[in-house]
């Protein structure tokens, strides 16, 4: 057989497909991070009919060239929450009235096999726009972030998505010279605000689009 690891997980992915829609999120299949673009650009967002968008933390949207590509969509108001150039007062505003877009794209730290979406984050806009505010949300999921369980879901947080995220921002906590979650109290702190999202509210509201790639943290 021809690609054996992903055939593997091609499987394992269609079965996680099957669950999370379950739990009532809509669920798309990508074999790489090109078809993924795709998907996003030519299937689901001409399906919601947005005018507006924003996004959160994610370098799987990154790699997938989706922010330059959105950002270039014709008749969609952007409020790019990336932009380095802007002051931090303005950032926030940003991240404030991103919760309020019509399209809202992002990732997730964790899923589980029981079809759970878990994330952990800093300031809380990610979480916050997941959970209520933005009419749609896309979660870009590589399948490294597949997990049993809760309970493996929060080990990966806290054990390896939070250090290599705090490692990368060049931030001054402990795990970043440790590699293990201290329960810091540091005020550069990335852990603060957790979320297990167990259902789509409206049903179909989350997108997620699952990518037979490794991508992000």
């Amino acid at each position: 057989m021809d690609k054996p690891f992903d055939h593997y997980w091609q499987l394992r992915l269609s079965d996680l497909k099957e669950t999370l829609e379950a739990n009532n999120f809509e669920v798309f299949l990508a074999d790489n991070k090109e078809q993924a673009c795709k998907l996003v650009l030519e299937r689901i967002i001409p399906g919601i009919g947005a005018k507006s968008v924003s996004w959160g933390g994610s370098m799987t949207f990154v790699a997938t060239g989706l922010y330059e590509k959105v950002k270039a969509l014709p008749g969609l108001e952007v409020i790019d929450t990336y932009d380095r150039s802007i002051p931090r007062e303005e950032a926030t505003e940003r991240r404030r009235r991103a919760l309020l877009v019509d399209l809202y794209i992002t990732g997730t730290n964790a899923v589980t096999e029981t079809g759970k979406l878990v994330n952990l984050d800093m300031t809380g806009n990610r979480v916050a726009s997941i959970i209520f505010g933005p009419r749609n949300v896309i979660l870009l999921i590589g399948r490294n972030k597949v997990v049993p369980d809760l309970e493996d879901a929060m080990l990966r947080v806290k054990n390896f998505t939070a250090p290599v995220n705090a490692m990368r921002l060049d931030m001054q906590t402990p795990c970043v010279s440790t590699s293990f979650c201290e329960e810091c109290k540091s005020p550069s702190r990335i852990c603060n605000t957790w979320t297990i999202t167990e259902k789509s509210f409206p049903k179909g509201r989350i997108k997620i689009v699952l990518i037979n790639e490794d991508l992000g943290i």
